[in-house]
């Protein structure tokens, strides 16, 4: 492959070689976890989580509820997991438990969360417009604000 400096459609007039534009550079940087909110941060870590129990065959329900702490929410984890896959239009693509980036589902989801940490309904639908059938998006709100309920009460 050789080495052109010449501009390309990705450069814009001015831009000195090398340099791309904001939204080009946002695109090549990976989504990262700790940049969510830390409900849904959470929520995709249980999901991970979840992931490697159902590699074993084995049940994830004590091990969420330890991570969790609380049993109320890994129950509504695991149910709004089973929402989640019963929405969603293909599998659901999680990355490792140790990783500190983002699949495409995972941020779909993380912003499904944050949007409803936030109680914000039209940024939840945002989130989820042409990916969920509509009448899908109600449960997965409802399902959403439960968990979200559970982990802003005190312990």
């Amino acid at each position: 492959m050789s080495n052109n400096t010449s501009s390309s459609p990705a450069s814009s007039p001015g831009s000195s070689p090398g340099s791309s534009p904001t939204w080009l550079r946002r695109l090549q940087t990976p989504p990262r976890i700790d940049n969510l909110d830390p409900v849904a941060a959470r929520f995709i870590y249980a999901l991970r989580l979840m992931a490697v129990y159902q590699n074993a065959d084995r049940d994830p329900a004590a091990e969420l509820a330890v991570r969790l702490e609380s049993v109320t929410a890994a129950v509504r984890a695991m149910e709004l997991s089973q929402a989640i896959l019963r929405a969603w239009p293909e599998c659901v693509s999680v990355n490792r438990f140790c990783c500190k980036m983002l699949s495409h589902d995972e941020m779909t989801i993380g912003a499904m969360m944050t949007a409803s940490a936030a109680r914000d309904r039209q940024g939840f639908d945002r989130a989820l417009c042409d990916l969920v059938r509509p009448e899908r998006i109600a449960r997965l709100w409802e399902q959403c604000v439960q968990l979200v309920g559970v982990e802003q009460t005190p312990r």
